[in-house]
């Protein structure tokens, strides 16, 4: 059996793809990153951080997304 480290997307290395496992939050929040694609299932890539950190861009679902570090605390990836 193969071992599956999960951790948050807001750590996830720069180049790295992850699979989406879960989504957390406040239902308002939870909500809105579910409709950005943020669904479990899906395959994202970490692509770029900005200066200081924040905001992180990633590519989901053929598009560019940015999320600030907070929102991407709350997207569990393995």
């Amino acid at each position: 059996m193969e071992d599956v480290t999960v951790t948050t997307l807001d750590v996830l290395p720069l180049g790295s793809s992850a699979r989406v496992t879960a989504v957390g939050g406040e239902p308002g929040v939870r909500r809105r990153l579910l409709e950005m694609g943020l669904v479990p299932g899906t395959t994202i890539t970490a692509l770029r951080r900005a200066p200081l950190g924040d905001p992180l861009e990633l590519s989901v679902r053929g598009y560019l997304l940015s999320l600030r570090i907070e929102q991407a605390k709350l997207v569990s990836v393995e």
